[in-house]
């Protein structure tokens, strides 16, 4: 794997983007316009300080003429980033692959406003594992079971296990019940981009995502449920489950989207990544991994909003 041009800093490997075809006379110009959220003068800085480099590693001036098609190479940063209060916890660690119980919360990897806030910088920073790279993601809001690939020599064949299917994940949620409801043992339907981003929904045509329900406990108005997906849709339990008339608690996507405001802690998403079974693909062995995070069903005067 060729070296990247820029090394690893705090944790957070360089950013890359590819130069189009254009008219702008300098690079410097194509940056600041197509990355308009950020000053020139932070730009201007960064070239400075040789933090801006081509595909060589060449360092890029305020005035280098433009090159379509170079690639060009720069870190990513926020001026205030606050702590997640939550911490994660490793389960396992060998010479191919690292496994962690993710807070609630956490980003999986650097993405929007996070990004030393995210569960891959934070991991790099603190194992200086620089070449580490998260196998699968789960959402932002959902704690549980991630597994990362520690050396680029494996990874592909880790990564076979999700695209063959050959892992069994087990999850856990809370959810509103009525007496006398039924739980479908499998759910299965459509699913595409909704109209807003952040959204997915169901639509009419061949099924192309799976989930298989159980019911663990119930308690008055709530129930958990072990929810088994056979596919790995974009938000796919959350979307199943408020399909079937039950969202999960604290779900703030589905089935309203709730207007962005401030993140409150004391209402995680019930959602929970429980549990990861397959065969590794480089040792041969049967290998399973638990959360030691668990959800409760809400004491008996919380009820579910209509």
């Amino acid at each position: 794997m060729r070296a990247l041009p820029l090394p690893t800093r705090d944790g957070v490997g360089p950013s890359c983007t590819a130069l189009p075809v254009g008219p702008w006379p300098t690079i410097a110009e194509f940056l600041i316009e197509r990355f308009a959220a950020i000053p020139r003068a932070t730009w201007e800085a960064r070239m400075d300080a040789r933090e801006v480099v081509d595909e060589h590693g060449v360092p890029v001036s305020a005035e280098r003429p433009y090159e379509p098609r170079l690639r060009v190479y720069y870190y990513r940063s926020l001026e205030a980033e606050a702590r997640i209060p939550f911490d994660e916890l490793i389960l396992s660690q060998d010479a191919h692959l690292l496994v962690v119980d993710k807070p609630h919360f956490l980003p999986v990897a650097p993405v929007g406003k996070y990004v030393q806030e995210s569960l891959l910088v934070r991991l790099k920073r603190t194992l200086g594992l620089d070449q580490l790279a998260p196998l699968h993601r789960i959402d932002r809001e959902t704690a549980g079971i991630v597994l990362f690939s520690v050396q680029p020599a494996t990874r592909g064949a880790y990564h076979a296990l999700f695209a063959q299917r050959a892992i069994t994940k087990h999850y856990e949620a809370i959810v509103p019940w009525r007496e006398g409801q039924v739980l479908p043992a499998v759910h299965r339907s459509r699913m595409a981009p909704d109209d807003h981003f952040m959204r997915m929904r169901e639509v009419p045509g061949e099924p192309n995502a799976e989930t298989h329900l159980a019911l663990l406990e119930q308690r008055g108005a709530w129930a958990r449920l072990q929810l088994s997906p056979v596919t790995g849709r974009r938000h796919q339990l959350r979307v199943h489950c408020a399909a079937l008339g039950m969202p999960i608690l604290n779900d703030a996507i589905y089935p309203t989207l709730r207007a962005e405001g401030g993140e409150d802690f004391s209402r995680p998403l019930q959602l929970l990544a429980r549990e990861l079974a397959f065969r590794d693909p480089v040792s041969g062995a049967e290998r399973r991994f638990a959360s030691t995070r668990a959800l409760q069903l809400p004491h008996d005067g919380l009820r579910p909003k209509s």
